[in-house]
């Protein structure tokens, strides 16, 4: 005969009960798990799927931008009222709604940009502490970047680029051909050139910090630098304050500047340096797309895609299509995405 406790259950009973609960458990547990796992995957086939559908979307705008800053810069195609039926310089955006999204345009003049192939190293190293990097540093890199370029101007000690441990750097001692090529130089990191994300110290947001990419050019004749598009950086390097410079961007962004009039009583008593800056470009543009797609209920998604294209605008009457695409790049960053 079994055993029995004195209230008269077995004690088999209370061991396969307790058997069972713990199994529930862990079935309950790797159910759990599972149906986290599929939500994570399909909200990450969501974004990716998101994410590759605004890139077709940037990428046509970028095609029908250059078709609108071409007919801009051919003349005419005005409205009745005479505002611009396309593009007109000096604007600086092209905003474009499709029932699937949108997407907003940046036309920036390559010849609007500091050009890095004939920039004075006093005019680099203002840029580089402008972009965040400490006086020292910033005179090494920019020693650097004249060392790269010309073997006429490179330094007597090409080690203390470095510091006293010396360096392999070989400076090419040629003008660069691809603004990427200042990341050989001693001193520059990808957080320099690219751009980086700071954390404000009010809130913990994200704040995006743009780099020498969005200053620098290989293509500009680096003599002006266009008010309209220059980054914040940029137009402090050449004396503007900080305070003037919020003036501007915050001016730029509801209505560009059109004429040097209404640009000048921002510039008056500045050093002269500001007379730099100018208005427009030459025949070299970067065309910058950043698009958002339309959600099911209207919104936009969170989900942004950049793309841009550095295009040269010919001759319309000796070449047939009358622009070129210098550079494209697919996963471009664009300095005003948190704000579209």
């Amino acid at each position: 005969m079994r055993t029995k406790l004195a209230s008269g259950k077995c004690p088999r009973r209370g061991s396969a009960l307790l058997a069972v609960l713990w199994l529930t458990v862990a079935l309950s547990a790797i159910a759990f798990a599972v149906a986290a796992n599929v939500r994570g995957e399909t909200e990450r086939t969501s974004t990716s799927t998101e994410s590759l559908r605004a890139y077709y979307l940037a990428s046509g705008s970028i095609d029908r931008a250059t078709l609108w800053v071409y007919w801009g810069m051919s003349g005419g195609y005005s409205y009745p009222d005479g505002s611009p039926r396309y593009y007109r310089p000096p604007m600086p955006y092209l905003h474009y709604s499709y029932p699937t999204g949108d997407v907003q345009v940046e036309v920036i003049p390559e010849a609007g940009k500091l050009n890095v192939n004939t920039a004075s190293q006093e005019d680099l190293a203002r840029l580089l502490f402008a972009v965040g990097i400490d006086t020292e540093r910033a005179a090494r890199i920019a020693s650097g970047i004249i060392a790269y370029r010309s073997a006429a101007e490179a330094p007597d000690n090409p080690a203390s680029l470095t510091g006293p441990g010396g360096s392999s750097f070989q400076p090419r001692n040629a003008s660069l051909q691809e603004l990427e090529e200042i990341l050989l130089v001693p001193g520059m990191t990808p957080d320099i050139f690219y751009g980086r994300f700071d954390r404000d110290p009010t809130n913990g947001a994200l704040i995006p910090r743009g780099g020498l990419r969005e200053c620098l050019t290989v293509w500009g004749s680096g003599n002006r630098i266009d008010i309209n598009t220059a980054p914040a950086a940029l137009l402090e390097s050449v004396g503007v304050p900080a305070a003037i410079v919020k003036q501007i961007v915050d001016r730029r962004v509801q209505q560009p500047f059109k004429t040097m009039d209404e640009v000048n009583p921002l510039l008056q008593g500045l050093g002269p340096e500001t007379a730099r800056i100018g208005i427009g470009g030459a025949t070299i543009w970067t065309l910058r797309a950043t698009a958002r797609m339309r959600l099911p209920g209207g919104r936009l998604s969170d989900v942004r895609r950049t793309v841009s294209a550095v295009v040269k605008f010919l001759d319309p009457g000796s070449f047939n299509p009358p622009f070129h695409t210098i550079r494209w790049y697919d996963d471009a960053w664009s300095p005003t995405v948190g704000a579209f």
